[in-house]
């Protein structure tokens, strides 16, 4: 298991991101991986994970989305 270089995603996140510290804290590693730049993360959304999107965050049309618009 390869250990995180905390000390090194600190200095990325706080200085070279300009990150607040509770910002920086709060991001998932793959989101932090995203503003990094990482090509692994940086492909095309497969259909199973745009499956499983929907399935989290479905459309209600009859649900009043508090727009008036």
């Amino acid at each position: 298991m390869s250990r995180l270089d905390w000390p090194a995603l600190m200095r990325v996140g706080l200085r070279g991101l300009r990150l607040e510290p509770e910002v920086f804290w709060a991001l998932t590693p793959a989101e932090l991986q995203i503003m990094l730049g990482d090509p692994a993360q940086s492909g095309p959304l497969l259909s199973t994970g745009l499956e499983a999107l929907m399935a989290a965050y479905p459309d209600n049309d009859d649900k009043d989305d508090g727009n008036d618009g």
